[in-house]
């Protein structure tokens, strides 16, 4: 994290974190002033510490310049909703965790405010797992990961069927960036919207309940901490779909992670077996689940690929192997 600075004390924000934010966490101290970080990569997501007690909350402000001020309201609002009501669920306990939401403000450019929940990234466990050749660590993590995704899945299921085609405009947004940066053919994009039509033909595609999904499974979105504690993070995209979206993305993630580091993405596989694996087990017929995740996850985990491939931050010929990567999955 960066440290910027103090807060000002005449800037709005400090009365609302001395007033409405601090005194929930029951410090039971003179509020005095706050030290301001900003954590990396983000333009948006700040650290606050109060400079005598040393607690600290996340500020998230959604609405940036540039960004449509309604849109940012509606994801800050759509956060502290899920943020409540998993929490009211039970994903509040030593194993299974959602930071308590405290406060919330449409004025202060739609900032969301959370507890400070820290903890070792997934994406941290993953790196730490390939440098030490530690893959008890990783397997560990993934087992943990399973249970909290179990959970939330299956604690929020509901009797509508998934609308497959729900994503397509996604699918579509991908496609287009990849091709305004000139990261995939004309040919290469004709190929993946065919193979898009035969899974939309899949029966097993549209089969399953909706379930609440994380919507945006990434590796820095989950947390480990101590006793086994999972933490999940950045729940903006929460929506009702298909519990395979968020199995493929952290089955894409982790293919991405041993693609890019060690160059051999077939080094993945084991840990994504045993992900998966680990998820079913938390079904009455492990067995009949492993199978029904295992054949509608290939989508899901290309369309991960895709979205990785059209990041700037990534140099061309990286970007290539991604998609060509995406290709092989999604053929099937």
């Amino acid at each position: 994290m960066k440290y910027l600075g103090r807060l000002n004390p005449h800037d709005p924000f400090y009365a609302y974190l001395q007033e409405q934010i601090f005194p929930q966490l029951r410090t039971g101290q003179q509020l005095r002033q706050f030290r301001v970080f900003q954590f990396p990569a983000s333009n948006e997501v700040f650290l606050y510490e109060e400079t005598h007690s040393q607690q600290k909350v996340i500020g998230k402000f959604f609405n940036r310049i540039g960004k449509d001020p309604q849109q940012a309201w509606k994801l800050a609002h759509n956060e502290w909703q899920h943020m409540h009501m998993l929490r009211d669920l039970g994903l509040k306990t030593e194993r299974l965790y959602i930071p308590q939401p405290l406060g919330i403000s449409r004025d202060m450019n739609s900032v969301l405010i959370e507890e400070y929940c820290p903890g070792q990234s997934l994406s941290s466990v993953i790196e730490e797992s390939i440098e030490h050749n530690d893959a008890k660590l990783l397997y560990a993590r993934l087992t943990d990961l399973a249970y909290f995704l179990a959970k939330l899945h299956n604690w929020t299921a509901r009797s509508e069927t998934v609308r497959f085609d729900a994503h397509f405009a996604y699918f579509d947004k991908i496609m287009e960036r990849l091709q305004r940066r000139h990261r995939i053919s004309a040919r290469q994009t004709g190929e993946l919207y065919h193979y898009r039509e035969r899974w939309q033909q899949m029966g097993s595609m549209w089969a399953d309940r909706q379930v609440l999904i994380h919507g945006d499974a990434t590796p820095s979105n989950f947390l480990f901490a101590a006793h086994r504690r999972t933490i999940a993070i950045d729940l903006e995209r929460m929506q009702f779909a298909d519990r395979a979206y968020d199995l493929g993305m952290i089955a894409g993630e982790i293919k991405h992670h041993f693609m890019r580091t060690t160059h051999h993405g077939e080094h993945a596989e084991p840990f994504i077996g045993h992900f998966l694996w680990e998820y079913s087990t938390h079904f009455p017929d492990r067995h009949a689940a492993f199978a029904s995740i295992t054949e509608r996850i290939p989508f899901y985990m290309g369309m991960t690929l895709l979205r990785i491939a059209r990041n700037s931050w990534l140099d061309w010929r990286y970007s290539q192997a991604l998609v060509h990567e995406a290709i092989h999955i999604l053929r099937r």
